[in-house]
């Protein structure tokens, strides 16, 4: 039987004026492919609330498997780069149902203000067109959609549909429960908390439950009149069985075997009902097999797991950057990326499937967790895929992350040892699995927050604590509580939208971005921005934040690196312009160290939060190897160790002052002083006089004095023997010169008079002697 419903048409003389915009686009620049695809969407408590649709509305998991009365939300896609205006209708077709099927298409209950499901395929899809299915038997069913643009052409596509009724758990388990037709999935499912949920609830052991639980807690239930389907509602009727009014022990016990056969969270609430796929018994050349829908979309879990304001784990994922992976590392010929970017290449990853699917998908629900219940270790109260002991690209064994040991799967370099990077890229070689591209791949926080797979220029840099300290590794920061709903950050932040940070909008209409700070005030202390100070770490005597310290060392350091017009002539000056670097392999090795060691802190895209001490010693080591300048402010390190002994020494940092004359050290640098010499206070500033020389003497001829002295002053002077001196100032030229300190005797010796820093104010100095 065929059945045609044309929802849209366009008149003759449009589709004249189709032809001849066809023709003239024949001229211009190659047009977007169409890149039709019809889906069922699904459809969760939170797009009811979200969209304000009906709540009498079905929820669906978006299967292409559905119980038989119930709807399955169709949505037509096209390429979002087809200019919407160019969609001129889409015609649907039910070209293909079961003999004695009265079933027909129907207008979709979704409006024009409800979005494509996926976050993550909204970028690359819009709707075309929508419609609604009910089947009224069991079988196979087949929807063609006809999309057509007045420009971009016209495509059909075709979307196959299984009705059926459930079976039950006790069904599967005559082949899931392992022997020789199919794997053990039955008894590794009872280990997991959804095969309990019912029964613990019913049994008084949740402490609330009710009979609207169950619409997510059994098998098929959906108390619409048309949903007819051998779901828990309508088995329940057949025996009588109504909801207890006393949620005590021995409920469970009590019900009828066929009523247990369809209750808690069971295989066909994520694979569809199961009728169609068990009565073919295995058949594979029946139509449309395996008549069971298996797939990672997010939808399956949320139907029930995005629920407001208590059922929340898929509603808080929507706003993750996990929802939204990239699309354009996947696709044919990205074996390599999918492993990270797309849902189902991660699988394979860790899976060690032979072949690897590159079609992209969201990094979902079913990413990261695995819903049978087949998981190592099998105490593993989340089924997260997999646990333990992670070998970073540099081969470093990371043993101690806890459940973050999922997250450090992808979030590292992922392009090798960092030195071995370096080297490769100089010579064309492969860098990385993927290719030869420079330096450190995106999301390299595992590395950072464990310190290690950066260019170290020999050095033991230190690290934070955080490795050590923080549960489970990157889960106890990131997917750190809220308190629902009352907090701001319910749903922006925290859990699984691994974000940090929220917006607020103020009563005046101003957005603010708040940092999440809970989880660090354990160990922090009352803070409120992540940018909390710590030290000087870019030495301008200054303590700022620690991420605007890390912010002015990574832009201190592109100042040094090579320029676009970069020519390997042996002669390259700096710009001194702040910069994302863009290397070329005929770059020197100490610019590509440098250029590593920027792109490693910068991708890391906590300046600092994760490890501080590691992420500013290797950005000050860089600076170092660059300009000979590794002590903060900028102090050379052979003037450091002439007078300090190491480069460790507190007392030869830049603001240190070890005689106590007031003078710090990179005042004494700039003006060529011993700084392990004190001064004799004066008025104003501080007499220092022990035969240095009036020049700046440059003792490490390949040193230069970059040290700013901002509005200090030096007055240097000779004296000889037998007179006396008398500094003197003004602050205006029309004033009277005043003595500033005692008078003071030649010795034959130069003499330096300092000033501190002075801000604004104005001063002239003389010297007077006698006789």
């Amino acid at each position: 039987m065929k059945i045609k419903t044309l929802i849209t048409t366009a008149p003759s003389c449009l589709a004249a004026v189709g032809l001849l915009t066809l023709a003239a686009a024949s001229a211009r620049a190659a047009t977007p492919a169409l890149q039709g695809q019809v889906i069922a969407r699904p459809l969760t408590p939170g797009d009811k609330i979200s969209y304000s649709l009906p709540a009498s509305l079905e929820v669906s998991g978006g299967l292409s498997t559905a119980g038989v009365g119930t709807p399955i939300y169709l949505e037509a896609q096209i390429n979002s780069a087809v200019p919407a205006a160019d969609i001129t209708g889409v015609s649907w077709v039910l070209t293909n149902q079961p003999i004695g099927s009265a079933a027909a298409l129907q207008s979709s209950p979704l409006g024009t203000n409800v979005p494509i499901y996926e976050p993550g395929d909204r970028p690359a899809f819009q709707v075309a067109g929508r419609m609604l299915l009910r089947t009224d038997v069991t079988g196979q069913y087949t929807v063609v959609a006809t999309i057509t643009t007045a420009t971009e052409g016209t495509t059909n596509v075709t979307f196959n549909i299984t009705a059926a009724t459930y079976v039950g758990v006790n069904t599967c388990a005559l082949c899931h429960s392992g022997g020789l037709v199919a794997q053990d999935m039955v008894q590794s499912w009872q280990t997991t908390k959804h095969s309990q949920i019912f029964t613990e609830g019913i049994d008084g052991l949740l402490g609330h439950y009710s009979q609207s639980c169950l619409q997510c807690h059994t098998v098929g239930y959906d108390t619409a009149t048309n949903a007819v389907d051998g779901g828990f509602d309508d088995v329940a009727t057949q025996n009588g069985w109504a909801f207890p009014t006393v949620l005590t022990n021995g409920n469970w016990a009590s019900m009828p075997p066929a009523l247990k056969n369809l209750a808690n969270i069971q295989c066909e609430n994520c694979h569809g009902p199961g009728s169609e796929h068990a009565y073919a018994l295995g058949n594979t050349n029946v139509s449309n097999w395996p008549r069971l829908s298996v797939t990672v979309s997010s939808g399956d879990c949320n139907q029930c797991h995005d629920a407001p304001t208590h059922h929340i784990k898929g509603t808080e994922w929507y706003t993750s950057k996990h929802a939204l992976a990239s699309r354009v590392p996947t696709g044919p010929n990205r074996t390599a990326c999918v492993a990270c970017h797309t849902s189902l290449g991660f699988l394979a990853r860790i899976q060690g499937w032979s072949s690897t699917n590159t079609t992209y998908a969201a990094l979902g629900c079913q990413t990261c967790h695995e819903p049978h219940g087949l998981t190592s270790p099998t105490n593993n109260p989340h089924l997260l895929r997999i646990l333990g002991n992670v070998t970073m690209p540099d081969g470093t064994v990371v043993t101690n992350a806890g459940e973050g040991s999922l997250c450090l799967e992808c979030h590292h370099t992922r392009n090798g040892a960092a030195a071995t990077n370096v080297a490769n890229y100089q010579k064309g070689a492969p860098t990385w699995f993927g290719g030869s591209s420079f330096g450190v791949h995106d999301s390299p926080q595992g590395d950072m927050i464990e310190g290690i797979n950066a260019i170290t220029y020999g050095q033991t840099l230190p690290s934070s604590a955080h490795r050590y300290t923080v549960t489970n590794l990157c889960v106890g920061c990131h997917m750190q509580a809220t308190a629902a709903p009352t907090d701001p950050s319910f749903l922006q932040a925290g859990g699984h939208t691994f974000h940090m940070s929220y917006t607020t909008v103020s009563t005046n209409g101003v957005t603010n971005t708040v940092d999440k700070v809970d989880a660090c005030v354990q160990c922090h202390g009352p803070i409120n921005s992540f940018d909390m100070p710590v030290q000087d770490y870019n030495g301008d005597g200054v303590i700022e934040g620690v991420q605007t310290e890390v912010q002015h060392l990574l832009d201190t350091l592109s100042t040094l690196l090579p320029n676009s017009a970069y020519v390997a002539n042996g002669n390259y000056v700096a710009d001194g312009l702040v910069k994302s670097p863009s290397t070329r392999t005929n770059w020197p090795t100490k610019f590509l160290n440098a250029a590593y060691n920027w792109q490693f802190v910068n991708n890391d895209g906590s300046k600092g939060v994760h490890n501080a001490p590691f992420a500013t010693g290797l950005l000050r080591a860089s600076i170092a190897d660059l300009t000979g300048v590794s002590a903060p402010g900028g102090l050379p390190d052979w003037w450091v160790i002439k007078y300090f002994g190491s480069l460790t020494n507190a007392s030869g940092t830049a603001n240190a002052n070890p005689t106590g004359d007031g003078l710090p050290n990179w005042l004494k640098y700039a003006l060529g002083l011993d700084p392990t010499i004190a001064g004799t206070s004066m008025p104003g500033g501080v007499v220092w006089a022990n035969g240095k020389n009036l020049v700046n003497p440059v003792v490490d001829p390949s040193a230069t004095n970059s040290i700013a002295i901002f509005t200090a002053a030096e007055v240097a002077f000779n004296t000889e023997v037998g007179k006396t001196y008398q500094i003197q100032a003004i602050s205006s030229l029309s004033e009277t010169w005043s003595n500033i300190g005692a008078p003071i005797q030649g010795t034959g010796n130069p003499i330096s008079y300092v000033t501190p820093t002075r801000g604004n104010s104005q001063q002239f100095f003389r010297v007077v002697h006698t006789p």
